[in-house]
């Protein structure tokens, strides 16, 4: 029998920021990408308003920033909370509370642009069904979806990607486990206008829960409701604007029944991560991979860091570049994300939630809080920066496995940020000591990783460097190794080379 013809090297199922970003780091190293979605166009509303620091970092890895602002900058605030308590991110190099005040649908906007100039296939209206058994154990793979017209199509790739979010039908036919807390409160959000909202910004508590209110543009309110003791609402029930009102006044005393709303939701505190992020030839990512409760914002990035991590590997793998192994990677690195993710959603909702059984808690926040290393370690974590991977070697440099911080390099064509050099999806050696050895070294892997001969900057040198003269950096902005070549190093500098872009040549 014939072998049926491959349609994409990877189907993406969902169009929401996790699986727009795959598709545009899948194009961008070359891979053929399809994503099917089940709405025939975006939604418009947006549960998300902006993005942690490090996500920040991920778009400007790529050249997306200014399509988010105004010119080359992105509104960030300083300020920032940990479970309702607040305190200044600054105390943290590199750290703020994210960008603000950036609707997720504009974010969708500009992940679709990018993705689908770099060719991604993206097909509205377009709804996953089911999958064959050989994507989880054959060297390819067959799904069925119904297009926009309600006819069953069959399509063939060599992966899968389950970005759908957190009722994730991908998850479910693959047969991936999904553990973890069920719900034990709901929670409402809505957008409204024609009703003055006193601000706000970071929740008022009474004896009947907490409320926040925040404007989002000329008459626009974004509302969240979360009621003590009240029921999760079931997936297959439509919240109204009524009962996000009534719950509104049972809190605040406030009648806001007259308002409009332009779109209403609701969530919960249900908490769960998939035990798996790779089952055979299917992937997890962003809300499939993993549900919290959304403090802080995190979800969004969380999720687009997931395709950060994943796309690049996967698009090695499909080019030849690397063996299959390489992608054993994604979940040992993106599953320990997750559960930190997890962790500290669950202690912000308990903090943040809870009613005077929590009171406690929040007073003892307060005086940690103004300890600077609390407010490190907290920055750190809320804003993703301080994550560090665990890449097994023996007396790693302290850069290994954590991302590299934002700095500017002194170049004979003036300034170079790591973000610029990470533009092309490429990894990036940093030669800061005009090495030769490093420089012959890494030019067994031209087209796949780039060399820049640089400076640092003195405060560098002496800072996070900590002695090393050359760098190599992960595409995803992770720095893989770290140290000093004109000591010695140059093998583990080939080694590194070797693990993480394959054989040389």
């Amino acid at each position: 029998m014939a072998a049926t013809a491959v349609d994409a090297d990877v189907i993406v199922i969902g169009a929401g920021p996790t699986g727009l970003m795959l598709a545009g780091e899948l194009c961008l190293g070359g891979a053929r990408v399809i994503v099917l979605d089940r709405l025939l166009e975006p939604t418009g509303q947006s549960r998300g308003l902006g993005f942690t620091a490090r996500a920040m970092e991920v778009f400007d890895a790529r050249g997306l920033l200014p399509a988010f602002g105004q010119g080359e900058t992105v509104e960030t605030s300083p300020m920032g909370h940990f479970g309702g308590t607040v305190f200044d991110y600054t105390v943290l190099p590199d750290a703020h509370f994210g960008a603000r005040g950036i609707p997720q649908s504009v974010t969708e906007r500009v992940l679709e642009d990018w993705a689908g100039a770099l060719g991604a296939d993206i097909r509205r209206g377009w709804e996953f069904v089911s999958l064959d058994d050989d994507f989880l154990d054959g060297d390819s793979g067959h799904l069925t979806a119904r297009d926009p017209q309600g006819v069953e199509r069959r399509l063939h790739a060599q992966w899968l990607v389950g970005c759908d979010g957190g009722a994730s039908r991908v998850r479910a036919a693959a047969g991936f486990d999904f553990p973890g807390t069920d719900a034990t409160r709901g929670m409402y959000l809505a957008d409204v206008s024609g009703v003055e909202l006193r601000h706000r910004p970071l929740g008022e508590r009474t004896a009947g829960g907490m409320v926040m209110s925040a404007p989002l543009s000329e008459g626009v309110d974004r509302i969240i409701v979360c009621p003590d003791g009240a029921p999760a609402p079931g997936r297959e029930r439509t919240v109204t604007f009524d009962e996000v009102a009534r719950a509104w006044q049972d809190i605040t005393g406030e009648d806001i029944s007259s308002a409009t709303a332009d779109w209403v939701s609701s969530f919960t505190d249900a908490t769960r991560q998939a035990s798996q992020y790779r089952r055979g030839r299917v992937f997890l990512a962003g809300d499939a991979a993993h549900i919290h409760l959304p403090a802080g914002g995190q979800g969004l990035s969380t999720g687009v860091q997931d395709a950060a991590n994943l796309g690049w590997k996967l698009a090695a793998v499909i080019r030849g570049d690397n063996d299959p192994g390489l992608l054993d990677s994604y979940h040992e690195e993106r599953h320990a994300a997750g559960r930190r993710l997890l962790m500290n959603t669950r202690a912000q909702g308990t903090v943040y939630l809870g009613g005077a059984e929590s009171a406690p808690l929040r007073e003892l926040f307060g005086e940690l809080i103004q300890y600077d290393d609390v407010k490190r370690h907290l920055a750190g974590m809320v804003s993703h920066v301080d994550l560090r991977y665990d890449f097994g070697e023996i007396d790693p440099h302290p850069l290994a496995g954590r991302r590299m911080p934002p700095r500017q390099f002194l170049s004979d064509g003036g300034t170079v940020s790591i973000a610029q050099l990470l533009r092309p999806g490429h990894g990036v050696v940093l030669d800061l000591a005009d090495d030769v050895d490093v420089r012959q070294e890494a030019h067994a892997w031209q087209g796949r990783v780039t060399v820049a001969t640089v400076t640092a900057r003195p405060a560098d040198v002496h800072g996070f460097l900590a002695g090393a003269t050359a760098v190599l950096v992960r595409p995803d902005g992770y720095v893989a190794w770290a140290g000093a070549p004109a000591d010695g190093d140059t093998k583990r500098l080939r080694a590194a080379l070797e693990r993480w872009f394959g054989p040389a040549g």
